[in-house]
C-alpha cells in the first residue's frame, strides 16, 4: 500500500489578478462574489459581471480598523473589546492603460473624447461633437446594427461610445455603469456618451453595421441608444464624483490553491497618479513604463447572513489533497 502524503505549505504565488464589476449606485447594490460557487472559475473568462483587468503589481492591503477595550472595575481592567472604527485601504499599480484602468486610477469622472464636428467650439474635455447615429434592432453585445449610410461613416479601428441621449435628468447617469452624478440639468445632448463606460473597438464595418473586438460592458444596446465615435479619453483632477466598484483580487499558488480578496465597495482615495518604472537597470536609456496607480478606500456593506458590517471577504481554495 502506498502512503499518501498530505501537506499544507504556505502558497507560493507570482502575481495578482484583478477583477472589477460596477456597483449599482442608484440602489447602492454591489456586485456579488459567491465564494462557494465561484472559487474555481476560469481566471481568463470570469463570470458576469466581473471584468478582468489582467495582472497588477504592488498590491497592498492596509487594515486601518481600530478596536478599543471596555474597562470595568476598580482598578479598571479590560472586560471585552469593541470595534471602534471600520476602515481599510487597497493600493496597486495597473499594468495596462484602458478606459477602465484609467477610470479606476482617477478620483472623479472619466470621460470619452467624442470626435469633433467641423468648426467645433473647443473645450478641454472635448468640443462640439459630431452627431450620434441611431442603433437599429438586431444589435448584440458584439455587433452594432446600423443603416448602410450610418455604417459607412465608421472605419475599422474606430472607437465608439454607445448610450442614450441626455435629456435634462439629474442624479446618476450612464448605463450600465454610473459615469457621473449631476446635481443640475445640462444642455449637452451627448453628455451621457461622454461619460459612459459602454465603449468598444470596431474591427469590421459592413453595410449592416459594426463588429466589435469585445462585448460591450452593457450587453446588447437597447432601444433609444445611439453610437458616436470617440478619439480617446480624458479625466480631470477635482470634482465631487467618486468612482465606486466591486473588486476581486486573486492570488494563485503553484499547487493550484487560490486566495481571493473580495471588496464589495471600493471608492477612489487619490486623484490621478502615475508611477514611472525604469526599463533599463543601469538607468542609462531613460526608458520608463508609465503605470497607473490606484488607491481605494473600502466602504462597508451589511452582510445579510447575520447583519454584520464588513468591508472585505478573504476566501481560500486549498490545493488538491492539502491538509485543511
Amino acid at each position: 500500500m502506498t502512503a499518501t502524503s498530505y501537506t499544507a505549505p504556505a502558497p507560493v504565488t507570482r502575481r495578482v489578478r484583478a477583477y472589477f464589476a460596477p456597483v449599482n449606485r442608484a440602489s447602492q447594490t454591489p456586485a456579488l462574489f459567491d465564494a462557494a460557487g465561484q472559487l474555481s472559475f476560469n481566471l481568463d473568462a470570469p463570470p458576469a459581471p466581473w471584468i478582468s483587468l489582467g495582472w497588477i503589481q504592488n498590491f497592498q492591503r492596509k487594515a486601518a480598523s481600530k478596536t478599543t477595550p471596555v474597562q470595568t472595575g476598580i482598578p479598571a481592567s479590560p472586560l471585552e473589546q469593541v470595534r471602534e472604527t471600520l476602515n481599510a485601504e487597497v493600493s496597486l499599480e495597473f499594468l495596462t492603460w484602458t478606459k477602465l484602468t484609467m477610470a479606476l486610477a482617477t478620483g472623479s469622472q472619466h470621460m470619452n473624447l467624442l470626435a469633433e464636428a467641423a468648426g467645433a467650439t473647443e473645450g478641454a474635455d472635448g468640443g462640439t461633437a459630431i452627431n450620434a447615429v441611431t442603433i437599429e434592432s438586431g444589435s448584440t453585445s458584439t455587433f452594432v446594427a446600423l443603416s448602410q449610410a450610418d455604417a459607412g461613416t465608421f472605419q475599422a479601428g474606430a472607437m465608439i461610445a454607445i448610450d442614450s441621449d441626455y435629456t435634462g435628468q439629474t442624479g446618476f447617469v450612464g448605463s450600465p455603469v454610473s459615469g457621473a452624478y449631476l446635481r443640475q440639468a445640462l444642455t449637452d445632448v451627448n453628455y451621457i456618451r461622454r461619460v459612459t463606460f459602454n465603449v468598444g473597438l470596431v474591427t469590421q464595418v459592413t453595410t449592416a453595421g459594426l463588429t466589435l473586438a469585445a462585448p460591450l460592458i452593457g450587453g446588447a444596446p437597447v432601444a433609444g441608444m445611439k453610437a458616436q465615435q470617440i478619439v480617446g479619453f480624458v479625466d480631470r483632477e477635482g470634482g465631487n464624483f467618486y468612482q465606486e466598484w466591486s473588486a476581486v483580487f486573486v492570488q494563485e499558488g503553484s499547487q493550484g490553491e487560490r486566495i481571493f480578496y473580495y471588496y464589495p465597495r471600493l471608492q477612489n482615495a487619490i486623484s490621478a497618479t502615475e508611477t514611472p518604472s525604469l526599463l533599463d537597470a543601469k538607468q542609462n536609456a531613460g526608458l520608463a513604463r508609465i503605470l497607473l496607480m490606484g488607491q481605494f478606500l473600502a466602504m462597508p456593506v451589511t452582510d445579510p447572513l447575520d447583519g454584520e458590517r464588513v468591508i472585505c471577504y478573504r476566501s481560500f481554495l486549498p490545493a488538491a489533497n492539502a491538509l485543511i
